[in-house]
């Protein structure tokens, strides 16, 4: 994903906007003799190796109740999550969750595969 571009009111060309100053890898918008953009190959946010995840489709809330200790918590997931990436990150609450059995309505789910595919839908819609 590039940095947003826009119109530079001076030169009238398309360049990076950049409010808060330059960061790296952004050419200046008017000619420099110490920039040189034969030292490095590709720009930072073009670099695979700096990926740290991709932008879901869409964020839900999901209500997780311990039926033991009555306690329960709301996580905002990805709908492309499966329930073992939010059991990661429901560790942190509940350091004990991963020796749980998830169910909903009794149904025990694949924890491999999204809440979609476990059936259950969003219905913040309805709500």
């Amino acid at each position: 994903m590039k940095p947003k571009t826009h119109i530079d009111p001076k030169t009238g060309t398309k360049t990076f906007l950049c409010p808060t100053g330059r960061f790296l890898h952004v050419p200046p918008t008017e000619p420099h003799a110490d920039w040189d953009s034969s030292n490095f190959s590709c720009p930072w946010w073009e670099n695979d190796l700096y990926v740290l995840g991709e932008l879901t489709r869409y964020v839900r809330k999901i209500r997780i109740i311990n039926t033991l200790t009555r306690h329960d918590d709301v996580l905002d997931c990805a709908t492309e999550e499966t329930i073992n990436e939010i059991l990661d990150r429901y560790l942190a609450i509940n350091t004990h969750a991963a020796s749980y059995t998830w169910k909903r309505l009794g149904k025990v789910l694949d924890m491999s595969k999204t809440l979609d595919d476990n059936g259950i839908c969003d219905d913040t819609q309805e709500l």
